[in-house]
């Protein structure tokens, strides 16, 4: 497995980790307060934050246990990651005209900011999953 398929890895796991945390958080709140009261922002932070700094730590700890004979990427780790992103983002687009139509029907906020958060993991995992169906299988 090459350095950069490792990484993608990372970001996978990492990505799911830090969505479902956040959701664990959000959903608790959903059950007993108010959508309007539900103090979404610190957990969003968090999580953010907290997946960064998971995924660095944790891309250390995979090449410790596993290194990789070279940490550079060559043209077909770059035409890879590319494909995978062009094909992932489109989660991005659906989050972001799901937001759109929110403010146009003046939902509240925290339904618009977590249409965003979804469509921004949606894309993260789908793009991960497609680089890596890519690497096992040729591009």
């Amino acid at each position: 497995m090459t350095y950069e398929e490792k990484g993608v890895w990372v970001y996978l796991v990492v990505t799911l980790g830090a969505y479902g945390t956040y959701l664990a958080i959000v959903l608790g709140q959903l059950a007993t307060v108010p959508v309007a009261d539900i103090d979404y922002v610190p957990a969003l932070l968090w999580t953010i934050g907290a997946s960064i700094v998971a995924a660095i730590v944790l891309r250390i700890i995979v090449e410790m246990f596993g290194p990789s004979e070279s940490q550079k990427a060559d043209a077909r780790d770059r035409d890879l990651k590319r494909t995978g992103d062009r094909l992932g983002g489109w989660p991005i687009i659906a989050g972001a005209l799901g937001a759109l139509v929110l403010a146009i029907v003046h939902a509240e906020y925290f339904w618009i900011a977590n249409a965003i958060y979804l469509g921004f993991a949606a894309s993260a995992v789908l793009s991960s999953i497609i680089t890596i169906v890519l690497y096992r299988r040729g591009l």
